[in-house]
């Protein structure tokens, strides 16, 4: 991708992180960050925060300069509130350290925090997306960033006078965008830690919050510090209180404010982008960027802000985890490229939608017609971008469909044949009997996506159930120009049995019963002939007045069922 900095927003991101590299430490390893935190399902809309460093990474690998992406799981945060669907008792756990919070109770994992990394690292791998792990609960309970913490504890009164610029500030309105959905509702939320104490105590100001060593929750209030001695004192809420020495204790964290500014300097971090809610004045990112300089004589990040990913058809999700839908939900009815394109295609501050309802038979027409462009070289240099990003990265393709037959049609098939194998490669067989698909996994994982979705995101009474027998009723009672459209249809069906034949048969027996040819252009009228001999078929069919695309349903259904249920 080297020298295509002008054709889309990864490239030209790529292009300012390479220089402010080369300004910040020539030569050294280019650190991309994002930060999750698994205090619940890691949702689509937290899947943005890292797919933008993840794309932007990709591509300066591309070019050939070193390069790592960071995820940091905010393992250490605090658990503040009991999810939908869990167990009340779980509220006890409120205030300890994820990692210190029992899993749910139908998990295998060892606790919380692992619960809720597993899905999202399953999705990150499937994906293609190259990382390197931290965990913060590691990182300070090992110790390792003691100096930082003491650094911290000393220039206290001067994050104190930082922080206080911003304390009476009203946030911007202009930087603040409304959800429009439960989705979006749930990204703004986040991990909470927007909006964690900054630290201020009665007793001063204190940016590091020690957790409880009698019920290890973070219900502490620091009560004196001895810059030389580091002895630390702190009361908890339960009753304990005690003094520590901060130069050897392991159990307590600095305050976000400050934990996110330090990390920037401790990682070296030069691209991180950061969501709507901590962009406003006197947010996380904002204040940040001063400490880092003033307290840490580090630089802050260079990264957008990046807007809110939303979900249509949410509501049929079938998910017992009681939250928005996760990358490892989406990557059950979607093939890893295209989530990875929705995401490639917007520019950061752009929202959009992913679909779990019927759009995302759309989605796959428009990415199956973008696939069609770049293979005879019509797309323009922007898409031709988009699309590279999405099927591959520096480290090799990712998985692919050999045939990809469009969505909608395998949707269809599945739907139909009620998933079995046998019926659905002889409907398969004959989509093109001059260039037949022999086997199921011509057309996986495709087939596998869209047989997930008709079953977990389709309704049971929107599902085709194919007559078994004629309805006596409907072709009884049917006039003679219904008759001789059914007449027409039967007539052409052997010559006609392939996908593109059925469709051209379908559409053209109204034009022949007004005496117009095939391939005369449609009018008002005769569309509405079409419409009606269309709910025809359907009714005799599969008894509604719609269903999936006629000729689909027509293979599906059968040659010798067809005459059958039509009266023949």
């Amino acid at each position: 991708m080297a020298g295509s900095s002008e054709t889309d927003w990864v490239s030209r991101f790529a292009d300012e992180v390479i220089a402010e590299a080369e300004r910040r430490a020539p030569g050294k390893v280019i650190v991309c960050a994002s930060g999750l935190s698994p205090s619940g399902p890691i949702h689509l809309g937290n899947l943005r925060e890292v797919m933008t460093p993840h794309l932007v990474a990709d591509e300066i690998r591309r070019r050939g300069y070193e390069c790592v992406h960071i995820i940091s799981w905010d393992d250490y945060d605090r658990f503040r509130k009991v999810p939908a669907g869990i167990d009340p008792a779980w509220a006890e756990h409120i205030g300890k350290p994820l990692t210190s919070v029992p899993a749910p109770a139908y998990s295998v994992y060892a606790n919380w925090a692992e619960h809720f990394k597993a899905p999202m690292i399953y999705a990150l791998e499937a994906m293609g997306i190259e990382f390197h792990a931290i965990s913060q609960t590691w990182k300070y309970t090992s110790g390792a960033y003691r100096e930082q913490i003491l650094l911290a504890m000393r220039e206290r009164h001067k994050i104190d006078a930082i922080l206080d610029r911003y304390r009476t500030k009203d946030k911007s309105p202009a930087l603040k965008q409304t959800p429009v959905d439960e989705a979006e509702a749930a990204a703004v939320e986040g991990s909470g830690a927007a909006s964690e104490d900054d630290g201020t105590a009665a007793a001063g100001y204190f940016p590091y919050k020690p957790y409880c060593t009698a019920c290890e929750r973070d219900l502490t209030t620091v009560t004196s510090y001895d810059d030389e001695t580091t002895e630390l004192a702190y009361t908890c809420v339960c009753g304990f209180s005690e003094v520590v020495r901060l130069s050897e204790h392991n159990r307590g964290k600095l305050v976000w404010k400050v934990d996110w500014p330090m990390r920037w300097n401790y990682e070296g971090v030069v691209f991180e982008p950061s969501g709507v809610d901590h962009s406003s004045p006197g947010s996380s990112f904002v204040v940040g960027g001063q400490i880092v300089r003033e307290v840490f004589g580090g630089e802050q990040p260079i990264g957008p802000m990046y807007a809110f990913v939303g979900i249509s058809g949410m509501a049929k999700m079938s998910s017992s985890k009681g939250g928005v839908p996760t990358p490892a939900d989406a990557l059950e009815i979607m093939e890893a490229p295209l989530l990875r394109w929705l995401y490639a295609r917007r520019k950061p501050n752009q929202s959009f939608k992913i679909a779990f309802d019927q759009e995302i038979q759309r989605l796959y027409d428009e990415w199956d017609a973008l696939e069609r462009k770049v293979a005879d070289g019509t797309a323009l240099p922007a898409d031709v971008a988009a699309h590279s990003r999405a099927i591959g990265t520096a480290s090799g393709p990712l998985t692919t469909t050999p045939r990809p037959v469009p969505y909608r049609t395998l949707a269809s098939v599945v739907d139909v044949s009620a998933g079995d194998g046998e019926q659905t490669l002889r409907i398969l067989r004959d989509l093109d009997p001059a260039d037949p698909i022999d086997s199921l996994d011509e057309v996986k994982p495709r087939l596998d996506r869209a047989a997930h979705w008709i079953t977990t995101q389709v309704p049971a009474d929107q599902r085709t159930r194919v007559r078994d027998e004629p309805d006596a009723e409907l072709l009884g009672s049917l006039g003679d120009a219904e008759r001789e459209s059914l007449r027409l249809l039967l007539d052409g069906l052997d010559d006609h049995w392939s996908l593109d034949l059925l469709t051209t048969l379908v559409y053209s027996v109204p034009k022949l019963q007004a005496g117009l040819a095939a391939d005369a252009k449609p009018t008002p009228e005769l569309k509405a002939a079409q419409r009606a001999f269309f709910a025809l078929l359907y009714r005799l069919l599969v008894g509604r007045d719609t269903g999936p695309r006629l000729p689909t349903l027509l293979l599906a259904v059968g040659a010798d069922q067809v005459r059958k249920l039509l009266g023949a």
